[in-house]
């Protein structure tokens, strides 16, 4: 170009008229005219790009115009393109920003150390200007407060900022491996001057280049935060702590300084580095931490050191109170961080320095900043300072512990925190006049609550510890957090503390936060009982948990019910939860671990029953387990064991007619199972294990099979397939009994409990009315006759319900198999003897057993009649079993006395001898009956009572002379018993009879 030419552009640059035509330049024109001189002459730059700031400006205020005229609010990438007669950049000004791009491009291409420093700054601050002029001034700007996300929606919408910004990107990117601090303190030094309008730009551009802009922006941040908060970098500031400038909340958004009326640079990081959290926050977290040990390896501990370092600490702190998300950033390696001893001590003598009040506003702002911690972090910030501020132990590793102040410090700031927690549980709901022009605010969550929501479990393990203070501060936030996040973590840690509570000490801290919420959440036990069955059902509370829990219920209720100095409201609260869920509870009883149902029994043994009376599948279901857990006891555990299942079946056989008929029959059926017979002196039946040793095709014969080879019709006993053999063809002798294994003394002590529950059950209801002359109770005639009953039909299940009447001796030849099946029964399990002489106690409730006691003397009889032995003596069992017989007829009053004491005699005669007096006592039950009409009831001394002397020969009569005709013969040695004999006179069996 001449000297001519680019006279008049100048010229016309300078007047806005073309020197040729003379008329007035458009605004297109005059901006190519620029551009022209931009090429030529490198003096007129600064003029060129100054003009240039007004085009820009005309196309953003083309571009606010054209969204003014869209009918449709909202973001704008939401909103329909602007009117096709409005150009997007303003009227002819689009391909002028676009021009001016590409000139500015090929300068910074072609020499970037000479123009990129001046085209970065006259872009960055000319979008600065842009973005204060026009924010507030036209209703689709958002405000600067809002989101960086609707601002940078905005602005990169308009062709104009877009352009500067790539503008300002190529010249960071031409200069970032170089010397990139021109470009960006140009960015910062706009930012100070027009944040908080400004932050998008430093947002986008700090995602393009993360590592530089992060540390940038923190760098100009604490420089401007050490300008604002004093010389000495404190924190009196930040937190509010001078009365002049302290607001109403404690911890506010953004710093208010005294006198300023621009806000300070720290609100515009916050922005910033909260917009880049999301793609960058592991740069930023890293940054944040390296600025964290330069200030503590570079301070001196001294208010002397430098001020960007004594304020470090400070701005991080308020930079965390102000973003949730830089916090949130920094929480998950600040336990890490700071866990070194040696980082601790540091901080210590780093904090040294600062004034009593900056210390408190900084300790202010901890205690804060770990209320709204959150994730994963929270659990191990608390763990941290509890473990810092009281060690578990007061033994510590040489080298690792941690200074006396720092303890200190930590304890301060655990009760702080605990109480600043319960200011924000109690007030979360907000004032008593919110919500009163419409619905109420919903209740403000607090983070470091709604993280440990998960460590419920943790935070109980720990609180059961009984370490020193800390269990103190765990279980009042075990409080807190129940009342927060009602109704859900509250019975979650009441079943924990009582599933893991293995002393009364540690069982009285689940008390204990029972009364401290049982004000503030209603149904809190009912909850706590279900959540806790639900996960035993499930399987999820381990067996050990499982019975821990149900014996601390018990020790709960058992406090309750001895009135003692336990809290016996809690133990009525668990026992009427116990009563409302007995369906849930009775499976446990069958429960395969032992310790649970064992546990389970000591429950349900004082668990009060429901004020109505129990169904009758609840009720038969309880007996049933309850009889189940009483025998696995006896098996496992020996007599002391029974004691907790003795008492619940004592308590089910006392609820109704219903409950003491289920309790003793099925007592009686499980005592003479083949399973239990052991337990009390019977012999095993070996021939199942005979049979699977034995590899046959015998051994899996099927008995229906068999039948169905001879009849359709099952045979009843004594019929012709009936066969008496002592083994099978071609397999030999049956095998013998296996004889148990037990101890007679174990046997009897069995024995013992089994009787004693079972007089506890038949026992008549009155106390020390119903007892006999000696003091023992008196058995319920009913009950007694419901062991009768069950006797006979396990015994003799074809003959239950035979009729009582003692049929002729000649009968006895039809009943043979049935009779040797009895006496059979009779020699493998001697408790039989046991519940004869129990149901004798109680008359007339042995007539009912008239089946059972007929076919044992025709066992008797013909077996002694079979004997060719001189004396009794060879036949010991067959001797014991006679002489109990008779007794047992005499305790039940179906023989009178002089017939009832032959037993006495019988070892003392021969085999024949014993048949002759059992004929007699034969004789005299066909004669006179067992039957229970001719019992009548004494109301003198309670029981039933049966006067022979009414019934005419019913003394003995003829049946006594045998008797006497047997001592007759043997008078030499049977003669000092001829008294025992002789039938009382009509006085003396009227004064036994009163």
């Amino acid at each position: 170009m001449s000297a001519q030419e680019l006279s008049q552009e100048i010229k016309a640059f300078l007047t806005g008229v073309d020197p040729i035509l003379g008329h007035q330049l458009s605004a297109r024109e005059h901006a190519r005219c620029g551009l022209l001189l931009l090429r030529s002459l490198p003096p007129a730059r600064a003029a060129v790009l100054d003009h240039l700031r007004g085009v820009f400006d005309e196309s953003v205020r083309a571009h606010l115009a054209a969204l003014e005229e869209s009918p449709v609010a909202g973001p704008p990438h939401l909103r329909p393109p602007p009117p096709s007669h409005v150009p997007a950049g303003g009227p002819g000004l689009e391909d002028v920003v676009h021009e001016v791009q590409q000139v500015l491009c090929e300068f910074i291409r072609a020499n970037p150390k000479a123009w990129a420093p001046v085209i970065s700054a006259w872009s960055i601050d000319l979008m600065g200007q842009l973005s204060s002029t026009y924010s507030g001034q036209h209703q689709r700007v958002p405000h600067a407060t809002g989101s960086l996300n609707e601002l940078l929606q905005l602005w990169m919408g308009c062709r104009a900022t877009r352009t500067l910004m790539d503008i300002y990107v190529q010249c960071l990117s031409a200069l970032i491996g170089s010397c990139p601090d021109a470009c960006v303190d140009a960015l910062l030094d706009t930012s100070v001057q027009h944040s908080p309008h400004f932050d998008w730009v430093v947002a986008h551009i700090g995602s393009s280049f993360p590592g530089t802009i992060i540390s940038r922006v923190l760098s100009c941040g604490l420089k401007d935060f050490c300008v604002h908060s004093g010389a000495g970098g404190g924190a009196g500031a930040c937190g509010g702590g001078s009365s002049q400038t302290q607001s109403t909340d404690p911890f506010p958004g953004s710093p208010v300084i005294p006198g300023e009326k621009r806000v300070p640079k720290i609100a515009s990081v916050v922005g910033i580095l909260g917009h880049l959290a999301s793609r960058h926050g592991d740069s930023i977290r890293r940054e944040l931490l390296r600025m964290f040990h330069d200030s503590l390896a570079g301070s001196t501990g001294s208010r002397n050191g430098e001020p960007s370092l004594q304020a470090t600490v400070p701005f991080l702190l308020q930079l965390a109170v102000m973003s949730p998300a830089l916090l949130g950033t920094v929480s998950g390696e600040l336990v890490d961080c700071l866990k070194p001893p040696a980082v601790l001590s540091q901080l210590q003598q780093h904090l040294q320095g600062f004034p009593r009040e900056e210390l408190d506003n900084m300790l202010n702002l901890a205690v804060h900043l770990v209320s709204q911690a959150s994730g994963a972090g929270a659990y191990r910030l608390l763990q941290f300072l509890v473990d810092t501020a009281m060690p578990a132990s007061v033994i510590t590793t040489q080298g690792l512990a941690v200074p006396d102040t720092v303890r200190e410090a930590c304890d301060r700031l655990i009760q702080l925190l605990l109480l600043h927690l319960q200011k924000l549980v109690h007030h979360r709901g907000g004032s008593p006049g919110e919500g009163l022009l419409g619905p109420p605010p919903p209740p403000r969550p607090v983070p470091f609550l709604d993280a440990l929501r998960n460590h419920v479990g943790e935070l109980c393990g720990e609180t059961l510890r009984l370490e020193r203070k800390r269990f103190l501060w765990q279980h009042q936030l075990l409080g807190l957090l129940s009342v927060y996040t009602r109704p859900s973590c509250g019975p979650e840690a009441l079943g924990h503390l009582l599933s893991r509570a293995r002393s009364p000490e540690e069982l009285s801290l689940a008390t204990q936060l029972y009364a401290g919420l049982v004000v503030s959440l209603s149904g809190l036990l009912p909850l706590a009982f279900r959540s806790c069955l639900a996960r035993v059902h499930a399987g999820t509370l381990q067996p050990p948990f499982t019975a821990r829990f149900l014996r601390n219920l018990a020790l709960l209720v058992g406090w309750e019910q001895q009135g003692g100095e336990g809290p016996s409201v809690l133990g009525a609260r668990f026992g009427e939860s116990a009563s409302a869920h007995l369906s849930d509870l009775t499976p446990l009883l069958l429960h395969p671990e032992e310790e649970v149902a064992e546990a389970a029994a000591s429950l349900l043994a004082i668990c009060p029953f429901p004020s109505e009376s129990l169904s009758p599948s609840q009720l038969l279901g309880l007996v049933r387990a309850g009889v189940h857990r009483f025998f696995a006891s006896l098996r496992l555990h020996g007599p002391p064991g029974v004691a907790s299942a003795s008492q619940l079946l004592t308590r089910l056989s006392q609820t109704s007619p219903a409950g003491l008929k289920a309790v003793l029959q099925l007592l009686v059926e499980g005592a003479l199972h083949r399973g239990n017979t052991e337990l009390f002196g019977g012999e095993m039946d070996g021939d199942n294990e005979t049979l699977s040793a034995v590899s046959t095709p015998l051994a899996s014969a099927s008995l229906l099979d068999i039948n169905r080879r001879h009849t359709a019709a099952v045979p009843g006993p004594g019929g012709i397939w009936s066969v008496f053999h002592a083994g099978v063809i071609g397999r030999g002798l049956k095998p013998p009994k296996l004889v148990q294994s037990r101890n007679h003394q174990e046997v009897i002590y069995n024995t013992q409990s089994l009787l004693s529950l079972l007089v506890h059950c038949c026992s008549a209801p009155g106390g020390s009315e119903g007892e006999g002359c000696w003091g023992a109770p008196t058995l319920s005639p009913e009950a007694a006759k419901a062991v009768a009953v069950t006797l006979v039909e396990s015994v003799c299940p074809d003959a239950a319900g035979a009729e009582l009447a003692w049929p002729p001796e000649d009968h006895a030849r039809a009943t043979v198999e049935r009779d040797l099946r009895i006496g059979r029964r009779f020699r493998e399990q001697p408790l039989l003897f046991e519940l004869l002489k129990l149901v004798a106690a109680a008359p007339p409730a042995l007539c009912y057993c008239s089946v059972l006691l007929r076919g044992l003397l025709a066992a008797l009889l013909s077996h002694w009649e079979a004997s060719r032995h001189p004396d009794t003596a060879h036949s010991p069992w067959h001797l014991e079993a006679s002489c109990t017989l008779v007794a047992v007829m005499a305790e039940g009053s179906l023989l009178p006395p002089a017939l009832g004491n032959m037993h006495e005699v019988f070892s003392q005669l021969a085999p024949f001898e014993v048949r002759l007096l059992l004929l007699s006592v034969w004789g005299f039950l066909r004669e006179h009956g067992p039957l229970p009409q001719k019992f009548i009831f004494q109301s003198e001394r309670g029981r039933f009572f049966r006067d022979f002397s009414r019934e005419g020969g019913g003394e003995g009569g003829s049946h006594l002379a045998v008797l006497h005709s047997v001592l007759h013969r043997n008078i030499d040695r049977l003669g000092l018993f001829s008294g025992r004999f002789q039938a009382p006179s009509p006085s003396t069996l009227l004064q036994q009879g009163t």
